[in-house]
């Protein structure tokens, strides 16, 4: 059986290691099961020196080193990369996850050491592949849903791979061989009061997929939303689409992790990883969520505070308080209140603006009316609704800032917008790949380098801000700063004139059904040209 390396790369450099990456729990669970001899390299929460690193590749004769993640790890993965082709020349070095996923040609040409790139959902691939290690075949050309290399070094793609449709036949993460001790140091989490004075906290993914079709978003082949398309020489690459296959865990297999995350960690916070909670509760006619609380109730999950009516107090309450994800659109408020029974302390809300204009062309399906209302109504249950917002959109003007200091005001709320960043895989990403690709002086990894969690400025997408306006105007909003904003824009209007407002949603009906394949496929040359 294969000696198998996993490295979890580093994440947000500037904050402590929070998340233990479940995926690769998964993964690591999966091979373990099948035999092979797995080990952790946690460079994430460890964040050790590069001698380290060194010393895990040659601490054993490895016969695969894994490692990946989304965009924003691509740094620390390919540092990983090329020591395991340095410091383990013998050992397959595998990639997966996201930063893959959504450019795997690009990633496969800056990445030299890299040998096999799992291209979408991974739990049936990622197994296939230590099969052939274990026979000493490295001919991956049967295997669905890679990237490899060809004996000649050149970069093939095999044909797509299908998703599971059975989630529960998913085994429970190897949490255990990650440093739990040092995620749960860095348990708080500023959402809630529970979550704020979280001890033993651990995430989990109920679901996987969204309904909605945000353009700045990406699903990166795990929501149904990638298809395989072919550039003018015949070469095949991906698109990520409005195609979705939206798939859950049931409630009894949710509960049952979570209880035995709580029997074997003695966990007291939950964090939902899924894109959009409210989604899956909606695909399946509102019976999903209060299913999986009336199980929670019923598992002994609910918190002592809950039950007894009472204050918070970590010191003595039992259970397991949780979070997850929100939409303005598809909340419900008898849903609400079973889920705050059952210990929901916050749910994050994509309200992204409070313009009208920006949602509509954002694709989110709401109104700057309907965020309000899901804000007033989340706090009405007891949970806290957190405003998750964004600011440098293609659109964005003057007015749609003051749409958003306004709502602020009036919901007395303190909101530090997030800065609109075109990841790979979204839509806007194949819509502004030339306007990248050229702030970066035609150098696209410069730019994947760059990418951090949309809390600093990278690529600006904004038709009418520069990154120095950006950043200045995120300032006034968020001091509220009605007088300079009104300066600022007389000096900007003597300069510019009127400002460019892109209809997207026109722009799509013009296209038809193939619209985003057709921006995929100009993107594609914009790689090929800019290498």
């Amino acid at each position: 059986m294969a000696k198998v390396l996993f490295v979890n790369p580093m994440i947000r450099e500037e904050d402590d290691p929070r998340h233990v990456p479940y995926g690769m729990a998964l993964l690591a669970s999966i091979a373990d099961r099948k035999g092979h001899e797995v080990q952790i390299f946690d460079a994430n929460a460890w964040r050790t020196g590069d001698d380290v690193l060194q010393g895990a590749m040659q601490a054993d004769a490895w016969d695969v080193i894994a490692t990946g993640g989304i965009s924003t790890t691509y740094g620390s993965v390919k540092q990983i990369v090329q020591f395991a082709g340095r410091y383990a020349p013998d050992a397959l070095v595998i990639a997966g996850g996201g930063f893959i996923t959504s450019m795997p040609r690009d990633i496969m040409q800056f990445l030299p050491d890299l040998d096999v790139g799992v291209v979408g959902e991974a739990f049936e691939t990622f197994p296939e592949i230590l099969s052939k290690v274990d026979d000493n075949n490295r001919d991956f050309s049967d295997i669905k849903g890679v990237i490899y290399r060809d004996d000649s070094g050149k970069s093939k793609m095999t044909p797509e791979r299908f998703l599971i449709e059975d989630l529960d036949s998913l085994p429970y993460p190897a949490w255990e061989m990650f440093p739990l001790d040092i995620y749960f140091q860095n348990s708080s989490i500023l959402a809630s009061e529970e979550g704020m004075v979280a001890k033993r906290r651990l995430d989990i993914n109920a679901s996987y997929g969204c309904s909605l079709i945000c353009r700045f978003c990406f699903h990166l082949g795990i929501s149904g939303d990638m298809e395989y398309i072919e550039d003018d020489n015949g070469s095949t690459d991906v698109a990520f689409t409005w195609k979705r296959n939206i798939r859950w865990h049931s409630p009894e297999y949710i509960v049952g992790l979570v209880k035995y995350a709580k029997e074997r960690f003695d966990i007291d916070f939950v964090g939902f990883l899924d894109e959009n909670l409210m989604t899956m509760n909606s695909f399946t006619r509102g019976v999903w969520l209060p299913e999986i609380c009336q199980r929670w109730i019923d598992a002994g999950l609910q918190p002592q505070c809950i039950r007894d009516g009472v204050e918070h107090d970590p010191e003595v309450c039992t259970g397991v308080h949780w979070g997850g994800t929100s939409h303005a659109t598809l909340y419900n408020k008898e849903v609400l209140t079973q889920m705050r029974s059952a210990g929901c302390s916050h749910l994050v809300y994509g309200l992204e603006s409070f313009s009208d204009r920006i949602l509509k062309n954002l694709g989110k399906g709401t109104t700057a009316k309907g965020n309000v209302q899901a804000i007033h109504d989340t706090l009405a249950t007891g949970i806290r609704p957190i405003p998750n917002q964004i600011m440098g959109f293609p659109d964005d003007f003057f007015d749609s800032l003051r749409d958003s200091m306004q709502a602020w005001e009036d919901l007395g709320v303190v909101v530090y917008p997030f800065l609109a960043t075109p990841y790979p895989g979204s839509e806007w990403y194949y819509r502004y790949k030339a306007k990248i690709v050229e702030q970066y002086n035609g150098d696209l990894e410069a730019f994947l380098l760059d990418i951090g969690d949309a809390t600093k400025i990278t690529a600006v997408i904004s038709e009418n801000f520069n990154a120095v306006e950006l950043l200045g105007l995120r300032e006034l909003m968020v001091k509220g700063d009605h007088k300079r904003l009104a300066e600022y824009e007389k000096i900007w209007r003597s300069i510019h004139g009127e400002p460019n407002i892109p209809d997207f949603i026109q722009e799509a009906k013009d296209g038809g059904r193939d619209h985003i394949k057709n921006l995929a496929r100009k993107a594609i040359t914009v790689s090929s040209t800019s290498q």
